[in-house]
């Protein structure tokens, strides 16, 4: 999720915003908890942008309407369907159809019925969007429902939904469309339900109505976000020990790894490689690097490519990033593996293609990669027209100075890390970068284009970027984000390519995974030599939490880290410490880097096409959670055939 979500997903898809960063949480403290209650502090050097599921596309927003809501289907341990809004499912036999059924007794945190009638509004408002061409808010939620080939949805009694599909595969079982309350968001359609503005906490202290765990009931935007029990979540997975849980917005790693240390927070987000190897000595306290379905990029603003579209005062600077000959050349002037070496401790492996390997199923490195060769960017530079000055610095075809205007924003100390390297490789290739640090509302708003909805305030105006994606368990995300119809929504680079476009369709349809695979080879060998982006490295995920408080952390995947994932199971599992033995931590827990071949396992396999109860049952519950217990230190090798962020 930017963000899955950035998770922006993992920007888990597409740009969204609203706060500046960050004041440190001393300077307003939520209201203290009751008497006793059990507190849940979490650090992160996002701030949450959000509330509305539709108007955030950050991990910290992912998280948060997460707690707050749930899912037709959630994920696991191991990111396989489990029961979530919908306690089973059933396909069809001639697969053209699914049939999901709900608790008859369930309710809202506030007291209301929920029932197939939520969930029929709720996916109603994405296929309302997908038949008028367009999308919801940000637009990185509802693409799910179009992916899996849902053409119509019906709730003929209060705890059924049958969803009719025209797609052969599983992908609807992967959705992340929030399941929310129709009385409370009825009136809205897919055109006005992003209005940030209906959903802060209300002041009656009750907090957002949802049916997730946990619901918001303060909010101090850029300090803290405090989430309450909801006291009718209905569930197979239980509460979880604490009673809240409170985010902690941190301005710098070093505030907030202070505050792990001295027990002011229990988790912390987002630690850097030298802080991750020193908290490995501190007592009570368990690092983790988990395998991260996403990368961080130099991306191109390529607005124009494609379609032939300028913007009056706005745009790349120069017809130069348009050319794939240009960025090409580029590609030459990055040494990746320094960047590896020496901006993420080791803690990650050099990137290729817009596929992250973690993906191991579907992931396919290009026929040829480019390799660090100065004298080889300046050859290729000169060859596509990009002649060099006496100064050594080149120009354009159209005979004016090069200088790339290069943003990113200030939510992770290593982009200008990173930049600083970048700036040093292309001025010795001749071609002169200058670098700027925005809040993250500042550089969505700078780089969204006119077809984001304001030709007057979007203006696409930059010409390099460094940001980070994360995603879901399905290619289907990372692919979909550089389609020319998410130009105004995920798209970052405006590239724009119709056989890409036509190969993204062909492969939502393929008849089985092979020809699947052949198609998605295809594509990323097409991405790798256009390059909008170049990815830097598929960066771990570094957290560190206490051990002193609670207990029970438990990964998820198994190689992936125990909070901000996929879900917020790992919530609902923490235990007193005090009282209960902790199992011992997953595989993928250490303060050592992972090697330089990138992590040993994948998410998930693919969900079954046959039906399924979704393991429901109290019993079949308490025999996977033993499975993963017992199997926690074990590195689980998957394979997914199936989608923040981060940041």
């Amino acid at each position: 999720m930017r963000s899955s979500l950035r998770a922006r997903f993992g920007r888990a898809l597409a740009v969204a915003g609203l706060v500046v960063m960050v004041l440190l949480p001393s300077a307003a403290a939520p209201l203290r908890a009751a008497a006793g209650d059990k507190v849940l502090d979490l650090g992160m050097l996002q701030s949450l942008d959000s509330m509305n599921p539709y108007g955030t596309a950050l991990t910290t927003g992912y998280e948060a309407f997460e707690l707050s809501y749930q899912q037709m289907v959630g994920f696991g341990a191991d990111i396989e369907p489990v029961p979530d809004f919908a306690i089973s499912w059933e396909r069809a036999a001639d697969k053209h159809s699914w049939t999901f059924k709900f608790r008859p007794d369930m309710k809202w945190s506030d007291g209301q019925p929920a029932t197939s009638a939520d969930a029929c509004f709720s996916w109603q408002l994405a296929l309302d969007a997908i038949k008028a061409d367009s999308y919801i808010g940000l637009g990185y939620l509802d693409p799910g429902l179009k992916n899996a080939g849902v053409t119509k949805v019906e709730c003929p009694d209060a705890t059924t939904l049958i969803a009719t599909t025209d797609d052969n595969s599983s992908r609807i079982l992967q959705t992340y469309l929030p399941i929310i309350p129709k009385h409370i968001w009825g009136k809205y359609t897919y055109e006005t339900i992003a209005d940030d503005k209906l959903f802060e906490p209300p002041a009656d202290g009750k907090g957002l109505v949802g049916s997730g765990p946990y619901q918001a009931v303060e909010w101090k935007t850029g300090e803290f976000t405090r989430f309450k029990r909801n006291p009718n979540y209905a569930s197979d997975l239980s509460h979880g020990f604490e009673d809240e849980i409170v985010f902690h917005y941190y301005q710098s790693n070093d505030t907030m790894v202070q505050a792990l240390k001295a027990g002011e927070l229990d988790y912390a987000r987002t630690v850097s490689p030298d802080q991750l190897k020193a908290l490995a000595n501190e007592p009570n306290i368990q690092t983790v690097h988990g395998a991260s379905n996403g990368w961080t990029e130099l991306g191109f603003n390529t607005y124009g490519t494609g379609t032939g579209k300028t913007i009056k005062k706005g745009g790349p600077s120069t017809k130069a990033l348009q050319d794939p000959a240009f960025r090409d050349a580029l590609g030459y002037a990055i040494d990746k593996q320094k960047l590896v070496d020496n901006v993420i401790g080791g803690f990650g492996t050099i990137g290729t293609t817009q596929i992250p390997p973690v993906l191991k199923a579907w992931h396919v490195d290009p026929t040829t990669t480019r390799t660090f060769d100065i004298e080889m960017a300046k050859q290729k530079l000169e060859a596509a027209g990009y002649k060099a000055g006496a100064d050594g610095m080149r120009v354009d075809k159209e005979g004016k100075p090069i200088n790339l205007r290069l943003v990113m924003p200030d939510s992770d100390a290593n982009f200008a890390k990173d930049a600083q390297f970048i700036v040093e490789w292309f001025g010795q290739a001749g071609i002169k970068v200058s670098p700027k640090v925005y809040d993250e509302d500042t550089l969505i708003d700078l780089m969204l284009p006119p077809e984001a909805g304001d030709p007057v305030k979007y203006k696409a105006d930059y010409d390099l970027f460094i940001w980070t994606w994360s995603w879901g368990p399905d290619p289907s995300d990372p692919l979909q984000v550089f389609t020319c119809d998410q130009i105004g929504s995920s798209s970052d680079s405006m590239w724009c390519n119709k056989d890409y476009d036509a190969l993204y369709q062909q492969q939502l349809v393929a008849p089985d995974d092979a020809a699947r695979l052949a198609i998605l080879t295809q594509m990323q060998q097409m991405w790798y030599e256009a390059a909008p982006y170049h990815i830097l490295y598929y960066d771990d995920n570094l957290h560190a939490y206490r051990t002193d408080k609670f207990t029970n952390w438990q990964n998820q995947p198994s190689n992936g880290t125990p909070l901000f994932s996929y879900s917020v199971r790992g919530e609902t599992l923490l235990q007193d410490a005090t009282a209960v033995v902790s199992p011992s931590p997953a595989a993928s827990s250490s303060a050592e880097a992972p090697s330089s071949s990138g992590p040993s396992a994948a998410p998930s396999p693919a969900p079954t096409d046959s039906s399924s109860t979704g393991g429901s049952t109290p019993i079949l519950l308490a025999l996977i959670v033993l499975v993963v217990v017992v199997g926690a230190g074990l590195a689980l090798s998957r394979r997914r055939t199936g989608s923040a962020e981060e940041e």
